[in-house]
């Protein structure tokens, strides 16, 4: 019998805040997860906390893990986010922003958690098509973690079978805004920017601001973080 307890990734953004809202929404205990992990966008932690609490996860954990130390992105280390004028300009190039490794990192976290919870079942937030092409978003991906987890640990030696869960991997962004608004997802609770002012004002131009924009534009929503 599968437990009823889930664990999910949780960053503070708008994909991991509706993929929270659809893992409560089939009946899921939520265990949130966030990375305080040297990001230049650190604020994102304050909106993970408030989705947390928000969508009543029954414990939000914040694991601390220096990604600093190895630098390789603009997102953490000096290297400047880019900026565009529009969506159009992003190119189909793995950007400067793509942190080494950080989904494998951050669901090698998830599944020790889930492991002790005794919970078979992860979320993350990944999209393959609106996003900015990185690596350890596509549906490849997802499938071969989802196997190590089942080669990788006590419980799944002894039969417990992990099933690692991207909800919305095949939807666009204006997809994505449509059904969490349908479960009651709060956007203003969420950020985006790459490079956000010291307030957290977000900056508008850089690729994650853009692909935001374009997907409440699509869906004919304002964007409630702008307006509040």
């Amino acid at each position: 019998m599968r437990s009823s307890k889930a664990v999910v990734l949780v960053s503070g953004g708008l994909d991991s805040a509706t993929a929270l809202a659809i893992a409560r929404s089939v009946g899921f205990e939520c265990y949130a997860l966030s990375f305080d992990y040297g990001q230049r966008h650190r604020i994102e932690l304050e909106f993970a906390a408030k989705q947390a609490s928000a969508q009543q996860a029954v414990a939000h954990s914040v694991m601390e893990i220096n990604l600093r130390t190895f630098g390789g992105s603009a997102l953490t280390s000096d290297t400047p986010v880019p900026k565009h004028e529009s969506v159009a300009e992003i190119d189909n190039q793995i950007p400067v922003t793509y942190v080494p490794a950080r989904n494998t990192i951050f669901l090698s976290f998830a599944l020790g958690w889930a492991e002790v919870l005794g919970s078979q079942d992860l979320f993350i937030g990944v999209n393959a098509l609106d996003y900015s092409g990185y690596p350890d978003c596509r549906p490849e991906f997802i499938q071969s973690f989802e196997q190590t987890a089942n080669l990788a640990t006590k419980a799944g030696v002894e039969g417990a079978r992990y099933v690692v869960h991207a909800p919305l991997i095949q939807m666009t962004k204006a997809q994505i805004i449509r059904r969490g608004i349908d479960l009651g997802v709060d956007y203003g609770l969420t950020t985006s920017c790459y490079d956000p002012s010291p307030t957290g004002r977000p900056c508008g131009q850089c690729d994650s601001c853009l692909l935001r924009a374009k997907g409440f534009e699509e869906a004919g929503l304002a964007d409630p973080l702008l307006t509040h």
